[in-house]
């Protein structure tokens, strides 16, 4: 783990700069934070990832991210099968098809 500075000094517009306590993944990859404060003043800020509106559905649906993951981790360990086959017949069908 990285070493947190003990202190953050605010910029004339009263803003913070995060980059510091970030690691670079983490700043590529979230996109704000949930801000809230406490009854004692504590700030606290929780980091959030967006995703786009046309995956979400993956999301909601456990057993087709489960079954997502499952393919992610079979393409890594190289479980996959080389299929002869030519998917671009399906293409027109899927052109305005959107998931909800």
């Amino acid at each position: 783990m990285r070493k947190q500075p003990n202190k953050i000094q605010m910029d004339d517009k009263y803003r913070i700069c995060l980059g510091s306590i970030l690691s670079k993944e983490e700043r590529e990859q979230l996109s704000s934070f949930r801000v809230s404060r406490q009854e004692d003043g504590k700030i606290i800020l929780d980091p959030l990832v967006e995703i786009p509106a046309r995956d979400h559905w993956i999301y909601k649906n456990p057993e087709v991210l489960a079954s997502l993951m499952r393919g992610i981790e079979d393409a890594k360990s190289g479980r996959i099968i080389d299929v002869d086959i030519d998917f671009s017949q399906f293409l027109d069908e899927d052109k305005n098809h959107v998931q909800d």
